[in-house]
């Protein structure tokens, strides 16, 4: 009866495709394919009756299966019996040809596959007559992740499934039930002997560990239509690993593990011994969290060769090295060591729940480049000198206009001006008189009351001069005339004390301070810098060069992989180098360096200290990475470890492990710190000398300028004598 359910068939033979649905017509084969029996053996419907048991007994948690089958055991699923379950279940039936090298599948295979995986199955029933060809499918599967290995597996019992070479698929596939048929024999009434099927079902001894030979462990027995035991066959395994031990691969890497002496007394953290060492972390109190709910033992240990491989890297075989290469060849069940979430490691080892995010940014070098002589202009920003200098532009010109306007006025208001009639006329005068009488024509005799002040502003040089000379705190030599310019002058020397006091107030604090620094903060400012990028690992590389952003594909060609932080450390130092690593890291190793530039000071020559350059974390963040713990691939305990991992999170731990590793760092910063400078040093005076060299260059300038233009204009004119002055004045004196 097909009530309420879907049934769905995708048999690939050749490229021969069928759907079924509850009225679709029965599939008709290919001429030339009559490899499909017709009539079901009493052993193939005692196999049907088991497969429905074992669905029906754990059918809750169902919501399709996926069904794998050879022609040998193709008519075990009858349409009419297996399918006609009163049940809400999608099918994916798979045929496989009996030539089908599973390894590499034909192409419908390989798709029909994909297809099933994307559809979640939470169950795979797989009866394949060929056990090495079964062998092969696992390995393809778990190879390309085109089998859900935490999926529910039935499939036939087949010694060749246990060979050493197949252990790890084991370990990864632990949710399976083995299939083996035995042939029983029972007496009927009239003394004859009837074969009777039945049949034994065995798993996988998860979690004990596989130590040389794998021997199923039998978990029911099914005969006559029944189990014997009535077990739950797919128990959950995982929930408790019976203390067993797990092998843990990690190395130091700040804040996921730490390696720390081991102390004498009980310790408040969480440390896990590995050798002579012990090791601290965020990672390692997730992992003894976890490792205490799920009742395992987690025994670390260092790969060789860790402290230059790190994560790893591509040998010349095409295997990869350090923490990779520990979990591939199944050497380590668990890896610390800050996971990146990126595909290139999704695609080596599965990562659990990302317990955090950190800072990914890069370790400069201070330039050694002394700016103290911009000391005058750092108090304000350009936008701020941007609007000063606007300012005084304009308001010189508004006082130019005014005084123009305001001497307008008074030529209509006041007399003309008269000529001093104790000086004679120029063509009565002797010819040595005429340049003296000509000058002193334009002497005006100011009447009583006429006002004053308006020369002050009345011509634009003056104007402008008077306006700087204000903003300097330079008072005026006279009070302006006219209403509208004083009010004006209280305004604007109003404007130039707010000014004045905030200047001076940021030019105490700056010399108050140490001198600022010059750092790079910014991708630009990185690439338009000399220094050569690099940090661990080809995936950081691969990180940048597989990036969208055209910076980053820049930063990506100039990576170097550099696996010696002493080393990068040291190039930085010597301001060549810039690390790329995460911000707990790199904060750690600028203190570890500047503790030991301080205790080999004494040692060093004066060249070297000179070179040695302060270093500076960019306070840009280039990404902020998701960070997990590494597991084997396709590890049946991931989806406990994001459990009691998101468990952890949402209980606020990771902030508070994350303090107790950085506070060695932190205290250690502090005390390397020597604080604000307040003594006042040439190097922070010289921005005022190099403001007195540019006055000097100016006047300078402008005295020469004067003296050439008095010889090349002034001492050409055909009037001009250098003796008149004196002459003309010495007669006019005599003659009065």
């Amino acid at each position: 009866m097909w009530k309420h359910q879907i049934l769905w068939f995708l048999i690939f033979l050749n490229g021969f495709h069928l759907s079924l649905t509850q009225d679709a017509p029965k599939p008709v084969i290919k001429p030339g394919k009559q490899i499909l029996a017709k009539e079901i053996t009493e052993e193939g419907r005692e196999m049907e009756k088991l497969l429905i048991d074992i669905m029906l007994k754990s059918i809750k948690t169902y919501s399709c299966i996926v069904i794998m089958c050879d022609s040998v055991y193709y008519n075990v699923f009858r349409e009419d019996v297996f399918f006609n379950m009163d049940v809400y279940i999608s099918y994916f039936l798979i045929l496989v040809e009996d030539h089908d090298d599973l390894l590499s599948p034909y192409p419908d295979t390989q798709k029909s596959l994909i297809k099933v995986r994307h559809q979640d199955c939470q169950t795979y029933i797989i009866l394949l007559a060929n056990g090495l060809q079964m062998s092969r499918l696992l390995q393809y599967g778990d190879r390309y992740r085109v089998l859900d290995t935490r999926a529910n597996f039935v499939i036939l019992y087949d010694n060749r499934l246990f060979d050493k070479d197949l252990h790890y698929i084991w370990k990864r596939i632990v949710n399976v039930i083995f299939i083996k048929e035995y042939l029983g024999v029972k007496k009927l009434p009239n003394n004859e002997k009837k074969t009777i099927p039945w049949f034994e079902l065995s798993t996988v001894p998860f979690p004990a560990p596989i130590r040389g030979v794998l021997v199923p462990r039998r978990v029911d027995i099914w005969r006559a239509g029944k189990f014997r035991l009535a077990v739950n066959l797919f128990r959950d395994k995982t929930s408790d690993l019976r203390n067993q031990s797990m092998k843990v691969a990690t190395f130091q890497h700040i804040p996921a593990a730490k390696k720390v002496d081991i102390p004498p007394f009980k310790d408040s953290r969480s440390i896990l011994k590995a050798g002579n060492y012990g090791f601290s972390g965020i990672e390692i109190e997730i992992l003894s969290s976890v490792a205490k709910t799920m009742n395992f033992y987690p025994e670390l240990y260092e790969p060789e060769n860790i402290d230059e491989e790190f994560w790893g890297d591509k040998q010349e075989d095409g295997s990869l090295s350090g923490l990779f290469g520990e979990l591939i060849r199944s050497k380590a069940e668990i890896g610390l060591g800050d996971f990146y979430y990126t595909p290139y490691i999704l695609n080596i080892m599965d990562l659990t729940l990302p317990y955090t995010t950190e800072c990914l940014t890069f370790l400069t070098p201070e330039s050694l480049t002394d700016n103290s002589w911009k000391t005058l202009i750092l108090p304000f920003k350009p936008i701020m000198w941007f609007s000063v200098l606007t300012a005084m532009f304009f308001i010189s010109f508004f006082f130019y206009y005014l005084a123009k306007f305001h001497m307008g006025l008074m030529k209509t208001f006041w007399k003309p001006e008269k000529r001093n009639p104790a000086i004679p006329q120029i063509k009565d005068a002797p010819t040595d008189l005429k340049y003296t009488l000509m000058r002193r024509e334009h002497e005006v005799v100011k009447e009583e009351g006429e006002p004053e002040g308006l020369n002050l502003f009345g011509e634009g040089v003056n104007s402008f001069l008077y306006t700087y000379g204000m903003i300097l705190m330079i008072s005026l030599p006279k009070v302006p005339t006219g209403w509208s310019l004083r009010m004006l002058t209280g305004w604007y020397w109003l404007y130039c004390t707010l000014v004045v006091v905030s200047y001076r107030a940021s030019m105490t604090a700056i010399l108050a301070n140490p001198s600022p620094r010059v750092t790079i903060d910014t991708l630009e400012q990185l690439l338009a810098s000399d220094l050569s990028i690099g940090g661990w690992g080809e995936f950081n590389k691969d990180f940048f060069l597989t990036s969208l952003d055209p910076i980053s594909q820049e930063l990506g060609s100039r990576f170097e992989i550099i696996n010696n932080t002493d080393v990068a450390t040291e190039r930085v130092a010597l301001g060549k180098f810039a690390l790329y690593e995460n911000i707990h890291f790199l904060k750690q190793t600028s203190v570890k360096r500047q503790l030991k530039f301080q205790l080999t000071r004494s040692n060093l020559t004066d060249e070297q200290i000179a070179a040695e350059r302060n270093l500076h974390i960019m306070s840009t963040c280039i990404i902020n990475m998701p960070v997990s713990i590494g597991l084997q691939k396709n590890s049946p305990i991931k989806p406990k470890f994001d459990k009691f991992i998101s468990r952890v999170i949402e209980a606020g731990l990771i902030e508070k492990w994350l303090n107790d590793v950085m506070q060695t760092t932190l205290t250690a910063e502090i005390s390397t710190d020597d604080g604000p400078k307040a003594i006042m040093s040439m190097q922070k005076f010289f921005g005022a000398i190099v403001a007195l060299l540019v006055g000097y260059f100016i006047s300078i300038c402008g005295f020469i300028g004067e003296i050439i233009y008095f010889r090349r204009v002034v001492a050409r004119h055909p009037n001009f004598d250098k003796y008149a002055n004196t002459i003309v004045d010495k007669k006019y004196i005599k003659n009065q």
